[in-house]
């Protein structure tokens, strides 16, 4: 555990005591869904961890001070004060930590801070990746090189649909980052099961994925990915979604929207073109990711008493 993070004296006792935890992001909250609905869902997401089993660790920077598991009022507050606070990605900690200014995490910014909590597992909706025409933009999220490099598991339903899916599954290949399927061997592509990629290795339990953690340790290697496909009873149809995606990418083209603000300007856009019906999506995809990574987290937990 380091110092430089507040960390709750719930989830510092579950690291003293080896149980199970599972980190959270907090642009979600802020950045991912209008108040209340981020309260709601993000307070929906800490109890699906705790019916598993494991302990909720939403990281966020306040008032310049890294936290590790938020309280209710935490969360609240990041959820009120919405795209006011600042979209922190691994090259903003620095600046808003001397700055003494709130900060809700990207899944790069979670990773370095939970990895530095000594958190091993992470459950979030869905990673950034490359951008569409990125081989000539450059527009590719920073979210890929903190896989590469930081040594987390990062429990998702994949890249988000957004992006250019081949391209960041290249560019995941090229950095060592294993991608892993739950339960397949097909990567999902967030609002729909499939992307028509596939993954590097398929996993079916949550003990082989625990071993397969393990060993990734012990090799020293960076980031791992297991992609969790949304369930089939809330996945999207793929025509539908398809369009309000290219619908969304002419708005943001015409608008100039570049840099970190295209992603929450097409899923908001997303949002609007389905009426809805992707943000219900989003919500249940991410309860099931935070299902799943605290069962997990339960078995590394388990793993790690055995050999660690």
């Amino acid at each position: 555990m380091n110092d430089f993070i507040c960390v709750s004296e719930e989830v510092k006792q579950a690291i003293k005591e080896n149980k199970p935890i599972v980190a959270l992001e907090s642009t979600i909250i802020s950045h991912g869904m209008p108040y209340p609905k981020n309260v709601e869902t993000a307070m929906a997401v800490e109890a699906v961890v705790r019916k598993n089993g494991a302990v909720p660790a939403t990281i966020a920077i306040l008032k310049g001070v890294p936290k590790a598991g938020l309280t209710k009022d935490e969360i609240d507050y990041l959820g009120k004060r919405g795209h006011d606070v600042i979209k922190v990605s691994r090259r903003d900690l620095a600046a808003v930590y001397a700055k003494k200014i709130d900060g809700a995490t990207t899944v790069s910014a979670t990773m370095l801070l939970a990895n530095m909590a000594g958190i091993n597992v992470f459950a979030t909706g869905g990673i950034g990746g490359a951008h569409r025409n990125a081989q000539s933009t450059f527009d590719i999220s920073a979210d890929l090189e903190e896989l590469a490099r930081t040594p987390v598991l990062v429990v998702c339903a994949g890249a988000k649909a957004i992006l250019d899916l081949p391209l960041t599954r290249e560019y995941l290949e090229t950095k060592g980052v294993p991608v892993y399927g739950w339960k397949t061997s097909n990567m999902p592509a967030f609002y729909t099961q499939t992307s028509g990629l596939t993954v590097d290795y398929r996993v079916d339990s949550a003990e082989e994925m625990a071993d397969i953690f393990r060993a990734s340790r012990e090799f020293n290697m960076g980031g791992s990915l297991l992609t969790v496909p949304i369930p089939s009873e809330f996945a999207m149809s793929e025509t539908a979604i398809t369009e309000a995606i290219e619908q969304a990418l002419r708005q943001a083209e015409k608008q100039n929207i570049k840099g970190k603000e295209v992603t929450p300007f097409l899923l908001e856009k997303v949002v609007e073109l389905t009426g809805g019906k992707s943000l219900e999506s989003n919500i249940k995809l991410v309860l099931n990711n935070a299902a799943v990574a605290s069962n997990v987290a339960v078995a590394i937990s388990k793993n790690r008493r055995k050999f660690w």
